[in-house]
């Protein structure tokens, strides 16, 4: 007798199902694999454009801040160039008043006023300097003490260093925009 109590036909008809099960369940096991793969292609295809798209967007933003760099340093430089051009006439201007306050001290320079006319009968004018070719009276000039034109240099020594340190300050603004 048979094994589990299956005659032989039985057998065979198990076995040809069996075959046909498989046959069946074969095209859609192929369906699901071509499937697998189509998607698993979609996704690499996917995977891909957004690794460039991310790449380009590295790149690009990259090129922004190596702009924003340069433009920065363009700055920075005319910045330093202002500044050492401000700096020169600060100097220029200080070594001027130096020597103008010196030329005061040793009276080698006199510092003056013009006097109106009603002032000259009060005695203390000074006469003009002749200028060139003949002796031409000029306006009546009355000679500063050398403490107060030492007074006058300093006001106008600080507002000359006030004028050029605006002139720096309106030059770095204007460069910032």
């Amino acid at each position: 007798m048979p094994a589990f109590g299956l005659m032989p036909l039985a057998w065979r008809v198990l076995g040809i199902a069996l075959v046909v099960a498989v046959l069946a369940a074969g095209p859609a096991a192929l369906a699901w694999r071509y499937q697998d793969a189509h998607y698993a292609r979609q996704l690499a295809e996917q995977a891909r454009l957004h690794g460039e798209t991310l790449n380009q967007l590295t790149q690009a933003a990259a090129a922004r801040q190596q702009a924003e760099q340069d433009k920065r340093q363009a700055l920075e430089q005319r910045l330093a160039s202002s500044e050492q051009t401000h700096y020169r006439a600060l100097s220029d201007v200080q070594r001027d008043q130096d020597r103008l306050r010196d030329r005061l001290a040793t009276a080698d320079v006199r510092l003056s006023v013009l006097l109106e006319a009603a002032d000259a009968a009060s005695g203390c004018a000074m006469p003009a300097a002749a200028g060139s070719g003949g002796v031409v009276h000029g306006p009546v000039r009355a000679r500063l003490d050398p403490a107060h034109a030492q007074r006058i240099i300093a006001i106008t020594d600080a507002g000359d260093r006030a004028l050029i340190a605006l002139q720096a300050c309106q030059a770095y603004v204007r460069a910032l925009h």
